[in-house]
Formats: structure tokens, C-alpha cells, sequence
């Protein structure tokens, strides 16, 4: 298995990165965005991106993308082939790509939004911590990636202050590294649990300008 930069002659996995970010998008049913093949070759041919290979056989894929004038930077579409699931693969990916993005832009704040519980593990051992989307940038080009999401309309219903994605973000100015125990453990998978209890409650409530139902967001406690 070899983790590497990927280049133009990487171009050609481009379609099956896309179709299994759209399978898994399917199958987890929320929580991720689409990237089209298109997409995808531009990151590739940006050098912006990262692909594991097990000899000719695409393994894995993630890959970088700075907003707010490169003052944050965010590493999307981490995919592991359903072919080498639960080897470790994502967080070898995920540490090749964080590393990279610390040399192109080593001032940079890097941040991530997430339902995957695993994920957030791989995250918060790389010295990320939960933050409140305020926290994150505020570049409007970031946000609309969330658009193929299924979950979009919370997103725009909560004016873009909380969904079922949880945000994390590592400050270099901060630099931390988190040890994985078991407290970590049961904290982020709490985290995840509040996070998916998230639900819309409609109520028969009459607005002052239109007799519409408004949507009312709150956290269902355990």
C-alpha cells in the first residue's frame, strides 16, 4: 500500500472516487457531500490531493482546499475504498494529508466538519477540537459544498450555525497532541449521539405575516 501526492497519472481514478463518495453517501445516509469526477481532477491536477494505492487498485483519497484568503484549510472527501474498510487506511490518509497541508501552509488553521465518529477520532488524536461553526470560516465558497448534502436544509434552516455535522479545528498557534484513551472515546462518541439527536419538530404555530408552519430545532436529552 503506498500513500502518495497525487499527480496527473492519478487522473484516470477520478470517476471511481467519485462513485464511491457517492455510494457511501447513500449508504451512511447523511453527512456527505457529492464530488463529481470533474471535481475531483481538478484537485488532482491542483496537487491538492492524496491517493492510496494498492499496486493498481485505488484504496483511498482526500484532498485540500483553502478558503479566506488560505488562512484556513480544509481537507474533504476522505474516502476509503470499501475493499480496505476497518485496516486503518483512513487514518494513514488522513495523517499523510494533514502533514501536507502543514507544509504548503503552515499558518494556516485547519478545520473539518463531520458526522463519522471515526473521523472525529482521527481528528482529535491529530490535536483538532470541537468547535461551534462560528468558529470556522465564513467564506461562502466552503459552505457550498454542503449543498449535494441531504442534510442542506438544517444547515439553512439554523441560518448556518449548527447541523448534524460536527465542527473541529486545529490551531498551529496551538499546537496539541491528544492521546487516545478511553475517555476521549466515550466523549466524542457522546458528542456524535447529541449531535444525531438533532431532529425537526414542526409545530401549529402561526407567523405574524403568513399562516405557514415554522420548523422548531431543539436537542432531544438522554
Amino acid at each position: 500500500m503506498e500513500i502518495v501526492i497525487a499527480t496527473n497519472k492519478h487522473l484516470k481514478y477520478a470517476n471511481t472516487i467519485s462513485k464511491t463518495i457517492d455510494i457511501s453517501a447513500e449508504d451512511r445516509g447523511t453527512g456527505i457531500a457529492k464530488r463529481t469526477p470533474d471535481y475531483v481532477e481538478t484537485k488532482i491536477k491542483n496537487g491538492n490531493a492524496v491517493i492510496a494505492l494498492d499496486g493498481e487498485n485505488f484504496a483511498g483519497f482526500c484532498y485540500i482546499e483553502t478558503f479566506s484568503n488560505k488562512s484556513y484549510v480544509v481537507h474533504s472527501g476522505l474516502i476509503v475504498h470499501f475493499d480496505y474498510r476497518k485496516q486503518g487506511l483512513a487514518k494513514k490518509i488522513k495523517a499523510k494529508v494533514f502533514e501536507y497541508s502543514q507544509e504548503k501552509y503552515p499558518k494556516a488553521k485547519v478545520f473539518g466538519i463531520t458526522t463519522g465518529l471515526a473521523v472525529m477520532k482521527i481528528n482529535y488524536g491529530l490535536g483538532y477540537k470541537p468547535v461551534t461553526f462560528s468558529e470556522l470560516t465564513d467564506d461562502p465558497d466552503f459552505w457550498k459544498g454542503c449543498q449535494t448534502c441531504k442534510n442542506y436544509d438544517v444547515l439553512k434552516r439554523t441560518e448556518q450555525k449548527m447541523c448534524l455535522c460536527t465542527g473541529m479545528l486545529y490551531d498551529p498557534k496551538h499546537k496539541e497532541v491528544i492521546k487516545d484513551h478511553p475517555y476521549d472515546k466515550k466523549a466524542l462518541s457522546r458528542l456524535k449521539k447529541i449531535k444525531q439527536s438533532l431532529f425537526l419538530k414542526k409545530r401549529n404555530k402561526k407567523s405574524n405575516n403568513n399562516n405557514t408552519l415554522l420548523p422548531i430545532f431543539f436537542w432531544k436529552k438522554k
